[in-house]
């Protein structure tokens, strides 16, 4: 005997998504294994604004001391290296879920020729790194003011 079933597409859109969210869960989920949580993937969030002026970052770094945090300019290249530790009070297996990102973390920028290296300065308030790089003298736009002359038109040869 054949049995016919009816098709419901919205049934099988939800039966393929909580797999697929399932698959995800047991892959990425930082409680399903202790290596992720040990390795930690942190990685900070970065703002770069440039004026005239300066070349200014902003970057998100709650949770940590001003004292963990290490900047360092070599040759161009500004670094920014820190570490977000887990809460040592606490076992981690007592969690239920980990969203948080810990560890370690270097973040490197190129910088232009056009930054003064011996005028950085750095800031950290409310969970946001900020430092300021000025730029070179010579690099900063200059406005030169154009004179206009009014002559009169040149009178016409040969005619």
């Amino acid at each position: 005997m054949t049995v016919l079933t009816r098709w419901e597409p919205m049934r099988e859109l939800s039966s393929l998504q909580e797999r697929m969210n399932r698959l995800f869960n047991e892959s990425f989920s930082p409680v399903a294994s202790q290596e992720s949580l040990s390795a930690g993937s942190f990685v900070p969030p970065v703002d770069v604004y440039e004026d005239e002026h300066s070349i200014q970052l902003k970057m998100e770094v709650p949770g940590i001391d001003e004292k963990d945090i290490d900047i360092r300019l070599e040759n161009n290249l500004l670094t920014v290296r820190g570490e977000r530790k887990l809460e040592s009070d606490t076992k981690e297996e007592n969690y239920h879920r980990i969203e948080r990102r810990y560890g370690s973390f270097t973040r490197s920028f190129a910088l232009p020729n056009t930054v003064n290296t011996e005028d950085v300065k750095a800031n950290y308030s409310k969970g946001v790194l900020t430092i300021a790089l000025a730029k070179r003298a010579e690099a900063k736009p200059k406005q030169i003011k154009v004179s206009v002359t009014s002559e009169k038109e040149p009178a016409l040869v040969g005619k």
